[in-house]
C-alpha cells in the first residue's frame, strides 16, 4: 500500500514539474518557437554592417527570429534579393550611388523608401589640404601622387569617380580597393601630415575620427544629397508580416547611424556595437517594433 501511495505521489510530482517546465519555457508555444530564418544581405561597409547587425539583434532578441546575414558584393546584393535568395537589405544609396543596380531589379523587389535622408558621396581630403574644389586637383597632382584612393570596383561611388575624372579632365589614377584599404591609406597620410584624396561618404565614423572635408563638385558628378533606402523581396509582406512591419518602420538620422558605426568601431565587433546601440536607444528601437512586441 505504501509503495502504491509513493508511486502515485511521484507521478503527481512529475506531472506538476512538467507543467512548470513548459510554462517556464514560454507557455503557449508561440514565444518559445523559433521563427525564420530571416536572411539579410549587406556589403562590407561600416554603414551597411551597422544597420544589418542592429536589425539582426532586434529580430533575435526582441522578436524571437533566427537570422542569417550574408556579406556580398553590391551587385550580388541586388541580384540575390531579386532572385528571392534573401529577405532584405538596408543600404540602397539612391538615386546616384546604387542607381544602376536599382534600375536592373526595380520590378523584382520592393523599395520601402528612405530609412535615412541626407547621405552624401564625393571626394574627401583632410582639412589641412589647401584646395577646396575638384577643379583644382590637377594643379596639385604631385602632392596627391596622382592617385584617388577608392573602394570596391563597380561601387556606385567608383563609377561616379570615373565620370568625375573624365568630366574634370583629371590626370589621376583611380585606385581600386576596399573600404578598409581606403581607411588605412587615409590614416597613414594623416599620421604623416601628407596629402591624400579618397572616395568618401557620410554618414561615416571617419568624419568623427579626423578633420575632413569634401571637395566642391560644381559639375555635380556625385549628385546631390542621397537617401539610404530599405529594399525587400517581393512577397515578404505576405510571408513574414511582422518582419515586414519592422523593416517598414525603420527610420533614423545620420547622427543615429554615425553613433552606431562609432560603437562598432570602438568595441571592435559589429554585434557588440549593435546591441550596445540598441541598449542606448530604447525609445527609437521601440518605435520600429510591430505593436505586439513594443514595450508598453
Amino acid at each position: 500500500m505504501k509503495k502504491r501511495t509513493l508511486l502515485v505521489i511521484s507521478l503527481m510530482l512529475l506531472m506538476a514539474f512538467s507543467v512548470v517546465a513548459v510554462a517556464g519555457c514560454g507557455g503557449g508555444g508561440e514565444q518559445a518557437e523559433k521563427k525564420g530564418p530571416v536572411k539579410l544581405l549587406y556589403v562590407q561597409w561600416a554603414c551597411a554592417s551597422a544597420e544589418t547587425h542592429i536589425m539582426k539583434a532586434i529580430l533575435e532578441d526582441k522578436m524571437g527570429y533566427e537570422v542569417e546575414i550574408m556579406d556580398v558584393t553590391a551587385a550580388a546584393m541586388y541580384e540575390g534579393l531579386a532572385n528571392k535568395k534573401a529577405e532584405a537589405f538596408f543600404t540602397a544609396w539612391l538615386p546616384v550611388t546604387h542607381g544602376e543596380y536599382m534600375k536592373q531589379v526595380k520590378d523584382q523587389v520592393e523599395d520601402l523608401g528612405p530609412s535615412m535622408e541626407g547621405a552624401k558621396i564625393g571626394l574627401v581630403v583632410p582639412q589641412y589640404v589647401t584646395i577646396d574644389s575638384i577643379e583644382e586637383m590637377n594643379t596639385v597632382k604631385d602632392k596627391f601622387n596622382g592617385k584617388i584612393i577608392g573602394i570596391d570596383s563597380g561601387a556606385g561611388i567608383m563609377i561616379a569617380s570615373e565620370e568625375a575624372i573624365k568630366n574634370y579632365n583629371l590626370d589621376f589614377e583611380l585606385v581600386e580597393g576596399s573600404e578598409g584599404t581606403m581607411i588605412a591609406s587615409l590614416k597613414q597620410a594623416i599620421d604623416n601630415n601628407k596629402w591624400v584624396v579618397v572616395t568618401g561618404w557620410t554618414p561615416h565614423w571617419k568624419f568623427a575620427r579626423w578633420d575632413l572635408k569634401y571637395l566642391d563638385d560644381p559639375n555635380k558628378d556625385y549628385g546631390e544629397a542621397e537617401t539610404i533606402n530599405t529594399i525587400v523581396r517581393q512577397g515578404l509582406k505576405e510571408d513574414m508580416p511582422e518582419v515586414y512591419t519592422l523593416f517598414d518602420n525603420f527610420a533614423w538620422s545620420p547622427e543615429d547611424l554615425g553613433s552606431a558605426m562609432g560603437l562598432a568601431e570602438d568595441l571592435g565587433n559589429a554585434e557588440d556595437g549593435a546591441r550596445e546601440w540598441i541598449k542606448q536607444n530604447p525609445e527609437l528601437v521601440n518605435s520600429w517594433l510591430p505593436d505586439q512586441y513594443k514595450d508598453k
